[in-house]
């Protein structure tokens, strides 16, 4: 269990510093600097960042199940789901060449985004999905 734990705060922390806070609190300047094509509007890219930081709040409820030594399989599959889809996507979107003329540190940070969500999802695979009967919970109501 103190495996998934670690995944949780990983996931949590990289999410939140990396993606919530510069969508939804970076200048548009900071954000053009890092590659975000320019909008007509930022609304749907900040809502993006609170998209994110809702997922977020279903990772700390894991995260609590996993500190009390169980397993949360709603928020282990929705973890695998977001983080694989988002994986697949930048991974599929980079290697057709989207961001080839964004700056050297764009492209890195995007590239580092599919790496660090395809890590999680391995994480959430090999520590979340092996649960004896007994550690399992389910989403309470």
């Amino acid at each position: 269990m103190k495996n998934l734990v670690y995944v949780l705060v990983y996931k949590i922390t990289a999410t939140v510093l990396g993606v919530c806070v510069p969508l939804m609190l970076f200048p548009v300047s900071w954000l053009s600097a890092l590659g975000v094509p320019e909008q007509e509007s930022y609304m749907f890219i900040r809502a993006l960042g609170v998209a994110y930081l809702a997922l977020c709040v279903g990772y700390a409820f894991g995260l609590a199940e996993a500190l009390q030594g169980r397993r949360m399989l709603s928020v282990i599959w929705m973890g695998i789901v977001s983080n694989a889809g988002a994986c697949l996507v930048f991974t599929i979107y980079g290697l057709q060449g989207d961001w080839n003329d964004w700056p050297y540190l764009s492209q890195l940070y995007v590239w580092s985004i599919a790496a660090t969500a395809g890590l999680i999802t391995l994480g959430l695979v090999l520590t979340g999905l092996k649960a004896p009967a007994h550690e399992i919970s389910y989403a309470r109501s």
